[in-house]
């Protein structure tokens, strides 16, 4: 019985065995870092990194166990296998990551977008900066000071990426994982609380702004009524009034002269005296207003009600030939009668117009008959269990085309070695592009929310498993040999890009405090930090700030980590 014990827990014995006490420990590791990173403390979880933590826990005892045995020429656990394990996870967790903010990626660059950018790509660039300043003035290895930097910034695929440059040079580093490890729970609580100083030291009134940020959220129409006046529009068709208008907008209904409400489609003559309902963003209500007539108050229940005939419902495409294609070219407002008042596409409402491309998951808003309705329905799909068939051809030829592409060196001046994009890299590139133009070219790019949190979760989960049971055996003798003084290098890191950035931030461009805040929590793509800041507050300044930089600051994290280990070899 004890050596049947032994050779589970101690990887000794036959190849089955070695397999299952990876699979053991993968599992306990993953069990017990998960249920531990429910708990919190003043509001602060470190989550599922905790996964790590326990296995470092977990082989730093094996490791012990192995030399009391005598055996002290093996590794508590197979390093090929588990850096399958760790190879497997990463590509997971980042590729499922590009599916989900794909779609909003490239339009989080324009407009404000590009602000809160700028000033995540000056964080990352501060930390790089103070990472390399430290190396020099202290004399730790930049290797070395690139696992703390990943640590410092919370960044689980940086880490990756810098192991993964590291193979592909041919060399390794004991430190980098122990390094990342010590960095990061300090980091967590740095990237929380360096915003709350920079708040009492500009004296941020924050209820003042979730008040003027909630008034904002409230005066934002779902839909308003007005009268048209105008004399210019007589006789005019809706479709030819939204061309001239020429700005996002939709007519819904018509309530004519004898007080009869119609869906208003875009062969649809408007009358002067006619009350319009018309969906348009809050920039341009006013001059629609004033283009038309006046506005005027009609409740709701009196559009929603026609003797029975006039319905609204919500149809979801899932009929796989009509993604890519534009609402325009489908001309279903004109063959069945009915109004396409909206397009909700991952929880955003889009205001419609001929130019939209379907995906598979929109939920189109549209208003007529029972009969008409259903007629577009069966052209759009709307059967919710096609959407629960998984299509795992595009997420594997993605995740092929994505280690492709991480795999083609591309060579910048001065410096020595070709950089790659890596595992980490490739495929998150890959994801982003095949989710924002995979529709166009009829590639069925559409993931459930929960099937993209599971994926992304999964591989998470082994890639920290599997970092921790095979760098526990050294951890705590790089804490007790002087890594302690990494935990301070890690918290410099971390705090003095945030503290800068964050002052320039208000007192440059006036940002509001939780804007600030969601976008530190965003370039540090620290899902811990956007918890606690949402818990704090009510409106959806954090989460939309974090959103806006995430993309882009999760690209830049790996290719920063990759140029310091080129630099340092």
């Amino acid at each position: 019985m004890n050596e049947w014990l032994e050779g589970i827990f101690l990887n000794i014995g036959d190849r089955a065995t070695t397999i299952g006490q990876t699979m053991l420990m993968l599992a306990a590791t993953i069990c017990l870092g998960i249920y531990l990173g429910r708990f919190k403390v003043k509001g602060i979880s470190l989550g599922i990194t905790w996964v790590l933590f326990i296995g470092i826990i977990l082989s730093h005892f094996g490791h012990q166990l192995l030399i009391a045995n005598g055996i002290s020429d093996r590794m508590f656990v197979d390093p090929k296998i588990f850096g399958f394990i760790k190879e497997f996870g990463l590509i997971l967790f980042v590729y499922a990551i590009g599916l989900q903010v794909g779609p909003n990626f490239f339009s989080s660059l324009r407009q404000g977008g590009l602000s809160l950018n700028m000033m995540a790509l000056s964080v990352i660039v501060l930390a790089c900066i103070v990472t390399a300043v430290i190396s020099v003035v202290t004399g730790t290895p930049l290797d070395v000071m690139t696992g703390i930097m990943t640590g410092a910034v919370t960044n689980t695929p940086s880490l990756g990426a810098a192991q993964q440059t590291l193979n592909d040079a041919g060399k390794e580093s004991a430190f980098l994982s122990s390094a990342y490890a010590v960095a990061y729970p300090l980091a967590v609580i740095g990237i929380i609380f360096v915003p709350m100083i920079v708040r009492g030291i500009c004296r941020i009134n924050v209820k003042s702004e979730e008040d003027a940020a909630k008034n904002k959220a409230k005066i934002k129409p779902d839909g308003i009524a007005v009268r048209v006046t105008n004399d210019k529009w007589d006789k005019l068709t809706v479709g030819e009034f939204l061309k001239l208008f020429d700005k996002p907008a939709t007519i819904t209904r018509i309530k004519n002269d004898k007080g009869l409400i119609l869906p208003a489609t875009k062969d649809t003559v408007i009358n002067t005296g006619n009350t319009l309902r018309v969906v348009v963003l809050p920039e341009y209500k006013d001059e629609l207003i004033k283009t038309l007539g006046q506005q005027c108050e009609v409740k709701e229940k009196e559009w929603d009600i026609d003797h029975g005939k006039l319905e609204a419902h919500r149809i979801v495409v899932t009929n796989k030939e009509i993604q890519g294609k534009t609402l325009g070219s489908l001309h279903l407002e004109t063959l069945y009668n009915i109004t396409i008042a909206r397009v909700i596409r991952a929880g955003v409402e889009l205001v419609p117009n001929d130019h939209l491309q379907l995906q598979l998951g929109d939920r189109v808003k549209v208003v007529g008959s029972e009969e008409h309705i259903n007629k577009a329905a069966s052209i759009l799909g709307n059967s919710l269990k096609k959407l629960d068939v998984p299509n795992l051809i595009p997420i594997f030829l993605g995740i092929f085309l994505g280690v492709v592409l991480g795999l083609i060196p591309i060579k910048f001046p001065a410096i020595p070695q070709p950089v790659k994009l890596g595992l980490a890299g490739g495929p998150l590139i890959v994801a982003i592009l095949l989710s924002r133009f995979g529709p166009m070219y009829k590639v069925v790019t559409f993931v459930t929310s929960s099937a993209n949190m599971m994926l992304r979760e999964i591989g998470i989960a082994m890639f920290l498993a599997a970092v921790g049971l095979t760098c526990g055996d050294t951890f705590v003798e790089t804490i007790v040999n002087g890594g302690y003084m990494w935990v301070l290098y890690g918290f410099l890191i971390t705090v003095i890009p945030i503290f800068i950035v964050s002052l320039v931030s208000r007192l440059v461009f006036k940002f509001p405090y939780y804007t600030i805040a969601g976008m530190i929590a965003g370039s540090h793509t620290d899902p811990p930090a956007l918890a606690f800041l949402n818990g704090a507050t009510e409106t959806d300044q954090p989460a939309t700030a974090y959103a806006t930089v995430y993309p882009l600051s999760m690209f830049l994290r790996i290719f920063a980590a990759q140029i310091l280990i080129l630099i340092s070899l």
